[in-house]
């Protein structure tokens, strides 16, 4: 038994997905050794000889899958005993298996480095902190299904869930589970989020792109009144109008895609809806739309005349 097979280092990225990835990796362990037990290590306080403990046989069981937790946090001599142990030979066909779960900090940075120089596998995990990875994470998600989303519902999952990935990956196994559809649409996600305030938001910033200002206000009312904080809908709309403006400026040629950062089928979306506008009515909305976040934070300001306010202008593309 070698190093590569009988070590792994799970480092790095997204906090859910590197516990994730550590969870399976162990479980796999277990379902391939059905006679082992499992047997957690938190690097945290362990030393080298809890570490040897846990590899060597016990009364119940002659094995172990060995989950070696904050592995960051060890100390040189956990690590050295890891290290040893991957690469002793001689080794007894039913030695333990070990996988390490390590963040990304500075200690652990050097806990990778030493794990590679001693050919021991290391697993890295994505960071999913752009929301292209993001997109691309829902897609894979649905794909590993057997499943296909339609890109606007995953836009949708992204604008929504994007921050707390656990969210986010629980909400596509919900849908799968629920649903057959084969796309998944947007209105199939929008029934699981309702009352969000970021999907409240993102619908009235859509009907006041849209042009349909009289929609938009009745939608705005209506999220206020169900609780919908004002600053929520400002923030959907400014997201609206960065991605208008962002496009109009790549095509003019004053930006590149790579620069602008947006994802594509945001860009299409914002490409779609540049005509009629101007440069003058970009600038003037989102002049527009600073003074209605400001009114928002303000103690003397009035939001809800400012988002009314603003809502109009956009769909009225900046002409005043």
């Amino acid at each position: 038994m070698t190093a590569a097979t009988l070590c792994l280092l799970i480092y790095g990225g997204d906090e859910y997905l590197n516990e994730q990835n550590a969870r399976d990796a162990v479980y796999r362990l277990l379902e391939e050794h059905r006679d082992a037990e499992l047997a957690r290590v938190d690097a945290r306080s362990a030393d080298a000889n809890s570490f040897d403990e846990a590899v060597s046989p016990s009364l119940l069981s002659q094995r172990s899958v060995v989950w070696v937790e904050h592995a960051e946090d060890a100390d040189s001599g956990l690590l050295d005993a890891i290290v040893a142990y991957a690469n002793e030979t001689n080794r007894d066909p039913e030695a333990s298996p070990v996988v390490m779960q390590c963040a990304a900090t500075l200690k652990g940075r050097s806990v990778e480095a030493l794990m590679r120089r001693n050919n021991i596998p290391v697993d890295t995990v994505p960071k999913l902190d752009k929301a292209k990875d993001k997109l691309n994470y829902v897609y894979q998600q649905f794909q590993s299904r057997g499943r296909r989303i339609d890109p606007q519902a995953a836009q949708q999952l992204v604008n929504v869930l994007g921050d707390h990935v656990g969210e986010l990956a629980a909400m596509i196994r919900q849908l799968c589970f629920d649903f057959d559809d084969d796309p998944m649409r947007v209105n199939r996600v929008n029934q699981y989020l309702t009352g969000n305030p970021k999907v409240t938001g993102f619908n009235v910033a859509d009907l006041a792109m849209g042009g349909k200002t009289a929609r938009a206000v009745i939608a705005l009312r209506s999220a206020l009144a169900q609780g919908t904080e004002p600053i929520a809908l400002i923030g959907a709309l400014a997201l609206q109008m960065r991605n208008l403006a962002k496009a109009a400026a790549i095509r003019q040629g004053d930006i590149s895609k790579t620069k602008a950062a947006v994802n594509e089928w945001a860009l299409r979306t914002a490409n779609g809806r540049l005509g009629g506008w101007t440069s003058q009515g970009i600038s003037a909305c989102m002049q527009r739309l600073a003074w209605a976040d400001e009114q928002c934070k303000s103690r003397g300001g009035d939001p809800i005349y400012a988002l009314e306010n603003t809502i109009e202008l956009i769909g009225a593309k900046g002409i005043q």
